[in-house]
């Protein structure tokens, strides 16, 4: 059963990271700068730092994600590396068969037969200009071969809970829709890469060129360098996607996720990208409610040895309201009770439910701030006698 209980105070005296904008220059946040439907069918904009909603126009419509099927790909060889399943520095050999099938189809490192290649080489391709080819050189040497690959990334996609995606291809190329996605499935993607894999996802995402031989390629990222705090993610296009773009832009402790999917031309996506990403930036008010590691709240414990928990957020809490709207911000705890021992300090076992005007709810992991034991069985009376004493008791 959901419990849900409602903290005792409300925010009244927030503190805000406030818009570099004067107030007469906010944008309004009800009206996001985005186009017309048939331009672009899909777009999210989420701050992945307080799980809130700002955006969403068929968030869980499935669309074909063209090389944005890549990400995925990313994470699953930044997963074998943490996991020490793959070494960076480990040399992987192009195959005659796929050289000959991929160097120079679409995006491409243009590997040749018998190219023995760093994983850290193979991975900046991939990330940088897109490479069909280093795509499956990876698949076929780390993973086993390519359907291999495409069920680990499966696998993968279910574990994160990505529960609209299925994966066909390491590189996205046109399988007759086998591989799909959604907005928001896209948007957990990108939260797990930045912040299971922050190293990786700073070494390999976000390059503007990437040299392999004697040639020279720019990244295609419409937000490098052109929306402060940027710093990647991955473009697609095929023409039986579309343009689509999975990025992500981070300003004074703010991470924001932008997915364009399905655009009309590139210009579109370019341009879809950058403006929700400033909108988002500028439209709200930061109120910040907690610091990382400040008890939130305290919850009941079943059969513990102890009979209350603290709970903790894992990072800063901060909202996005609208300007002058902070004093009715109200919040709640949220989980599914009773509480059972045993608990190891660091479990998720709550969320933190905020709610403001006119917005999507933000939903924060609480987090144990303890371990709780299974009580001894005299332990468990007495827990149960004071319980009852409490609730009844004079």
């Amino acid at each position: 059963m959901q419990k849900r209980f409602g903290l005792v105070w409300a925010v009244l005296c927030a503190t805000a990271a406030t818009s570099a904008l004067a107030k007469d220059q906010v944008p309004d946040p009800k009206a996001p700068p985005v186009h017309e439907t048939h331009e672009l069918p899909v777009a999210m904009l989420v701050d992945v730092t307080s799980n809130q909603v700002l955006y969403a126009r068929n968030a869980q419509r499935r669309f074909v994600p063209a090389s944005v099927t890549k990400v995925m790909t990313l994470y699953c060889a930044f997963e074998m590396i943490r996991n020490g399943e793959l070494a960076p520095n480990a040399m992987l050999t192009a195959s005659e068969e796929t050289t000959l099938e991929w160097s120079g189809k679409g995006s491409s490192m243009w590997l040749r037969a018998g190219d023995k290649v760093p994983v850290s080489e193979l991975l900046t391709g991939i990330a940088t200009v897109s490479a069909n080819d280093a795509s499956i050189v990876l698949a076929r040497q780390a993973g086993g071969s390519v359907a291999e690959w495409s069920a680990r990334m499966n696998d993968t996609a279910r574990t994160l809970g990505m529960t609209q995606s299925h994966f066909n291809t390491p590189n996205g190329f046109p399988d007759e829709g086998r591989t799909f996605t959604t907005a928001r499935d896209l948007v957990t993607l990108a939260d797990a890469v930045i912040t299971r894999h922050p190293t990786q996802y700073a070494r390999f995402i976000g390059r503007e060129q990437f040299r392999y031989r004697n040639l020279v390629q720019d990244n295609r990222d419409p937000i490098l360098g052109r929306v402060e705090g940027a710093d990647g993610i991955k473009t697609g296009y095929t023409s039986e996607a579309g343009f689509t773009f999975l990025g992500s832009a981070k300003r004074d402790g703010q991470r924001l996720v932008v997915v364009v999917a399905g655009a009309s031309r590139n210009s579109v996506r370019a341009r879809a990208a950058r403006d929700l990403l400033e909108w988002g930036f500028d439209a709200f008010e930061l109120a910040q409610l907690f610091e990382k590691g400040d008890i939130v709240s305290a919850v009941q414990v079943q059969d513990g040895s102890a009979r209350r928990l603290a709970l903790a957020a894992d990072r800063d809490v901060r909202v996005n309201v609208p300007y002058g709207s902070r004093d009715k911000v109200r919040m709640s705890v949220q989980y599914d009770g009773p509480l059972r021992a045993p608990i190891t300090g660091g479990d998720e076992v709550a969320t933190l439910v905020v709610e403001a005007p006119d917005m999507e709810p933000a939903r924060i992991p609480l987090l144990a701030t303890r371990d709780v034991a299974k009580a001894a069985v005299f332990e468990r009376i007495g827990n149960a006698m004071a319980h009852w004493w409490e609730r009844f008791g004079g």
